[in-house]
């Protein structure tokens, strides 16, 4: 059998090495029987076309940002709440990996997905044309590049911005061009897309994560025998842990690449980060208060406060 594995992110991005290394170890352990085409850099259809695909099962596996999946499934977009979860990383990833984290993941059933695993994508940053972000108050009457998801409207909105939904594909153009004047994205989408070419500053807000969720069309993964559904929650494992491990590896490079293109990277203090997250936290009750979601808030509240 074959399996086809669609993701947005460029080849040798952090995303990218990890499929490979979940291809590789399909194909190896499964000795040939089992073969994966990978499509990156959105070959199969822009970021929501490779997610209907997937729910329609004309796609096996996709990798997406949980903010692309929303409108699929509202229960996921907990992950994209801002100043929610840690800003260390392995606290994030013992979260996202927790029993809650896989609470959240179980609820892509909702939507006809069988949830794999939580992919790295890195932590949030601004970036804008001309200026230099300290408040929510300095981000009043910018154009904010957001993906199409309700939840990251709100946001910018309560932060004082006018968010404007734009496909992945055209935010470099639409950089360059004005049609907006800045958006959130991690360092490597920064560096590997080259928006820091057409962007003044770039800053760390440590407002969330980027964070993409490997999933499947979940009638093909059930029509699996159970043994090759073993096989792929392995696969998932192994190319989880090789892309977060690369990211990693890359983090650096990138952040000292945009430095030195001649953009400013400019770090958040402490206090300026409390006003973001007090007007941040206040939204909490309105973005994610549908059915059981103030409850799967509340243990993911719960099990943060733990781990710090």
């Amino acid at each position: 059998m074959s399996i086809t594995f669609s993701h947005n992110q460029p080849i040798g991005s952090p995303e990218d090495v990890g499929a490979e290394a979940f291809k590789s170890y399909v194909e190896e352990k499964s000795g040939g029987k089992i073969t994966v085409d990978i499509f990156p850099a959105s070959q199969l259809g822009s970021l929501r076309e490779q997610v209907e695909s997937t729910q329609i099962g004309e796609i096996n596996i996709t990798m997406q940002p949980a903010s692309v999946i929303t409108p699929f499934v509202d229960d996921i977009k907990i992950v994209d709440l801002p100043y929610l979860l840690p800003t260390e990383t392995e606290k994030m990833y013992q979260v996202l990996d927790g029993e809650v984290g896989q609470e959240i993941l179980g609820t892509l059933e909702q939507g006809g997905f069988k949830g794999l695993g939580y992919w790295p994508g890195g932590y949030k940053l601004i970036s804008t044309k001309d200026a230099e972000i300290h408040s929510p108050s300095d981000l009043e009457g910018l154009k904010i590049r957001v993906m199409e998801s309700p939840l990251l409207i709100s946001q910018y909105e309560a932060w004082g911005a006018a968010a404007i939904p734009m496909a992945y594909a055209e935010v470099y153009n639409g950089l360059q061009q004005g049609i907006v004047d800045g958006q959130e994205n991690p360092l490597q989408t920064i560096y590997l897309n080259n928006y820091h070419e057409v962007q003044g500053f770039v800053m760390d807000t440590k407002h969330g994560a980027m964070t993409y969720i490997l999933m499947a069309n979940q009638s093909w993964f059930e029509g699996l025998s159970e043994d090759t559904q073993k096989l792929i929650l392995e696969a998932e494992e192994h190319g989880r842990t090789e892309a977060r491990n690369n990211l990693i590896a890359t983090e650096e490079e990138y952040r000292q690449n945009i430095i030195d293109s001649g953009t400013v990277y400019y770090e958040l203090t402490d206090e300026e980060i409390a006003v973001f997250k007090n007007v941040s936290e206040a939204t909490y009750s309105e973005l994610y208060g549908a059915g059981d979601q103030p409850e799967l808030l509340e243990k993911f509240k719960q099990v943060i406060n733990e781990l710090n």
